[in-house]
């Protein structure tokens, strides 16, 4: 266990806004800060930074917390490894303490690394001779196998297994690894057989997985790495870890490895390719740490076109610039490459069309633009897209250039688009209305499963308003400790904070939310800043306690007024306290 002082000492260095400014751009909104979430895709922002009480809250997605919260779930790292990412940062040393799981970690490092070096001294063997056929007959040369430490898996159940083993290895991390799989007899046995091998690296060079391919027809025809304690495919780009050393803040991303490894074979050394089947959210911030701008070269089959739509849609809640690369006559960057030359691919990279003029060029394809009919519904899906997409500068372009294709004359074309573009901005405008109706306090409580009725929500909503009191202002647990059973909450997880927060306070422990972290879940901790988030500009009094302790206590408000309120109505009613300007001034608001 870290000590509490020691986590409220690193909380005390951790500007929060600081480091998750460095994951999305941030902008002061009065004293909290506003940005485009880095959990989900989004258009209109939706995530706060809350300063001063070092939390966060996505109103969109739901995801919430404090630093310790955030550099886990951005990171994909357990509490300690946060602790100590959070503490190198801040310049501090970590305390003494019982790590099994990094010092596990450490070891699928180590263990991996000398998994790489096995696999390459394997293809350079006698036993890699068809191996190395294979990725000569690909085009690589000794000297790109060498960068990327490309090798081979002997035609063997158990001869990377014992090798390992032989190296001080438990069958425990070989596990751990991915690299072994127990059998139904309980014996180990390699993973990767007879296949050519390619690692996988972090950001920091450490090899933190593998990919096989087989070098014939069999299937299947590639096995990955299982996700570890070392790779989540969804958080990894294959060969950032070379590309981030280039000069170049223009990357190319690829469908597959091998379509890199050629590219930079070729010269284009920021060519990248998402691991997974698809490209996700994490994958895109992290890109976006080291692009300016992404050009998308995938394969032109109907797989990668779809990867190519979906990877467009991701980049939007970026900052990066997005260009899209169509391959004539070849279906991937490797093909292409090995008939048309470097010179010519990168004649194509300079000419890549940006994502309006891909939609447009994919809507043109869909119809005959010889006939009336053909060139009104091109235009009608070109007016859609650029009414949603393109800045008026944009639309001005694009609308001289579908005259010139269609024959309309562009005052026309120009004043659909000025139609579309209002109709899409009243769209937003609902959009937005619905997104403030989420923030409200009702909209977030989802009831236990067997609970429902208007005075459950009124109990579930008290329960809210008091967590938050406690957390903003906690002096006022004074007025509560004894007065309160934890039992008597309908919601599991502020149960479960309340209780440990009764526990912080008997051991005259901090209870801040930053020091909860430790032991309660993300989901928990995100409902809690959600409350935080709230009731930001709330003051509580005890007055104010007494009205929630009693509706949790009895299900009744002493006050008959507020007790015979409807659900929407004590929504209403609490609103009105964020809104007020003096601490008593709510009790004149009551009804008689």
């Amino acid at each position: 266990m870290i000590p509490q002082d020691y986590i409220q000492e690193l909380i005390a260095r951790t500007n929060i806004e600081e480091l998750i400014g460095g994951y999305t751009q941030l902008k002061r909104a009065g004293r909290t800060y506003k940005g485009l979430c880095p959990f989900h895709s989004e258009k209109t922002p939706s995530f706060i930074v809350y300063p001063d009480n070092q939390s966060f809250y996505c109103f969109g997605c739901g995801a919430g917390g404090d630093a310790i919260t955030f550099v886990k779930k951005i990171n994909n790292l357990d509490y300690v490894e946060s602790i100590k990412l959070l503490a190198s940062r801040a310049g501090m040393k970590m305390p003494e303490e019982d790590d099994a799981q990094g010092r596990m970690r450490s070891r699928v490092l180590a263990l991996n690394r000398d998994a790489a070096r096995f696999y390459y001294s394997c293809l350079n063997s006698e036993k890699g001779v068809d191996a190395r056929r294979y990725w000569r007959g690909r085009g690589l040369s000794d000297a790109t196998i060498r960068r990327f430490g490309l090798g081979y898996a002997p035609d063997s159940f158990r001869e990377t297994f014992y090798h390992l083993k032989g190296m001080g290895y438990t069958e425990e991390e070989l596990l751990a690894s991915g690299i072994a799989k127990k059998s139904e007899k309980g014996n180990l046995y390699d993973v990767f057989r007879n296949r050519v091998m390619v690692p996988i690296f972090d950001v920091r060079g450490n090899v933190i997985a593998f990919g096989g391919r087989n070098m014939g027809d069999e299937k299947p025809k590639y096995i990955n790495s299982p996700e570890t304690l070392v790779y989540k495919k969804s958080h990894t780009m294959f060969a950032l870890n070379v590309a981030k050393k280039s000069d170049s803040r223009r990357y190319i991303l690829c469908e597959g490895y091998l379509d890199v490894i050629s590219l930079h074979q070729a010269g284009f050394d920021t060519a990248i390719a998402a691991c997974g089947t698809a490209l996700t959210a994490d994958q895109v911030r992290m890109l976006s740490d080291y692009a300016d701008e992404v050009v998308l070269c995938y394969d032109s089959d109907e797989a990668g076109q779809k990867a190519t739509t979906r990877a467009m849609d991701l980049f939007e809640s970026s900052n990066t610039k997005v260009a899209v690369l169509t391959l004539p006559n070849a279906k991937d960057p490797d093909e292409f490459i090995k008939r048309r030359g470097a010179e010519a691919f990168a004649r194509l990279i300079e000419g890549a069309g940006n994502t309006l003029e891909y939609k447009m060029a994919k809507a043109k394809e869909q119809y005959n633009m010889s006939l009336p009919d053909g060139r009104v519904n091109y235009l009608k899906d070109c007016i859609k897209i650029l009414a949603l997409e393109a800045t008026p500068t944009e639309q001005d372009v694009y609308a001289g250039r579908l005259a010139q294709e269609t024959g309309v004359e562009k005052k026309a074309i120009a004043a659909e688009l000025e139609s579309a573009a209002k109709m899409q901005g009243k769209r937003r405008q609902r959009q937005i209305q619905r997104d403030l109706l989420k923030e409200s306090a009702a909209a977030n409580i989802r009831l236990p499963t067997g609970i429902s009725g208007g005075q459950a929500l009124g109990i579930a909503m008290a329960e809210q308003q008091l967590m938050a009191a406690i957390l903003k202002q906690p002096n006022l647990l004074n007025y509560v400790k004894d007065k309160l059973n934890p039992e008597k909450f309908i919601l599991p997880e502020l149960r479960e904070a309340f209780a440990l927060i009764l526990k912080r306070a008997e051991q005259n422990c901090s209870f801040e939310l930053a020091t909860l972290s430790g032991e309660l879940s993300d989901a928990v901790m995100a409902q809690l800043s959600c409350i935080l988030a709230q009731n930001y500009e709330m003051t509580f009094t005890e007055e104010d306690i007494q009205l929630y302790i009693d509706r949790i206590q009895t299900g009744q408000f002493q006050s008959k007024a507020v007790a015979e309120m409807q659900p929407n109505q004590l929504a209403e009613y609490l609103e009105q306290l964020k809104q007020r300007k003096r601490p008593t001034e709510h009790l004149d608001s009551i009804p008689d």
